[in-house]
């Protein structure tokens, strides 16, 4: 075993330690890369040189310190300190909900109108330490709401131009030191065709459940299937008034967060 094959052994393994911290979307192919330049350097480890050493693992090193760069843009980007209205009902789950993030796969939150799941849902991600290797994908099933509630949510987390994306049909505002991102159904839907993993986000949140357009229903027959392939990826689901109960099962066990809603009094006035 030559002095080149040992070294490259230790570089390719230090390597596949660093894929850990890259951008989801990227460790595949890291990996493939790896185990491609390991296969390799296995082959010629009776005659590598120095020379045949470094081009294969300075490339693979190169797309490591890429990735990990741009997790750095957007980790930067997520404010450090993420505060939640106290009035909102949802702001006393926000302990409860970060828990179950980081036990479960998958999580069912019904909250009524005016619970504030919509715009506190993605920043209990943020500060559950989710956003920065992948997308917070937040979908909303009409265009106008996804713009509004990306305006709302950015407003509230101050946050830098750029942090809280959205996209619709012909606007996309997202770049790379995104950390969430608002959209139609039909846009996530549409992101299937090139990316059937979804390995652009790390955390998916499906809002409006209870609709059940075609879209929605697509969404999450295909998302029931992802979650099988990609044990990284986290799934919440929400809604005002879906059957919990059965989504939950359908979801292997879904845990179930509860959130009461918030209304207002009105006066009725009879005019003579």
């Amino acid at each position: 075993m030559t002095g080149a094959y040992t070294q490259a052994a230790d570089l390719l393994e230090k390597a596949f330690d660093a894929v850990k911290f890259c951008e989801i979307k990227d460790r595949k192919i890291l990996c493939k890369l790896i185990e491609t330049a390991r296969s390799k350097t296995s082959k010629q480890s009776g005659k590598l040189s120095d020379t045949s050493l470094g081009r294969d693992i300075v490339s693979i090193q190169k797309k490591i310190d890429q990735s990990i760069a741009k997790c750095e843009l957007r980790k930067q980007s997520i404010p450090h300190e993420i505060s939640y209205p106290p009035l909102l009902p949802i702001s006393s789950k926000v302990k409860e909900i970060r828990r179950l993030l980081s036990t479960n796969q998958t999580l069912i939150v019904a909250g009524e109108t005016g619970s504030g799941k919509t715009t506190q849902l993605p920043k209990i991600c943020l500060d559950a330490g989710f956003g920065f290797r992948g997308l917070i994908g937040h979908t909303q099933p009409r265009r106008l709401a996804a713009i509004s509630v990306a305006n709302r949510i950015s407003e509230e987390l101050r946050s830098v131009e750029g942090g809280v994306a959205h996209q619709v049909r012909f606007a996309d505002t997202s770049i790379d030191k995104s950390f969430l991102k608002l959209m139609t159904d039909g846009i996530l839907l549409a992101e299937v065709a090139n990316d059937p993993d979804l390995l652009r986000y790390e955390v998916i949140i499906v809002d409006e459940a209870h609709e059940r357009s075609l879209n929605i229903d697509f969404i999450l027959g295909y998302l029931h299937q992802l979650v099988r392939r990609r044990p990284d990826l986290k799934l919440i689901i929400t809604s005002a008034t879906i059957d919990v109960v059965k989504f939950s099962a359908h979801f292997n066990d879904a845990p179930i967060v509860l959130v009461s809603g918030r209304t207002y009094p009105v006066e009725v006035i009879y005019k003579p």
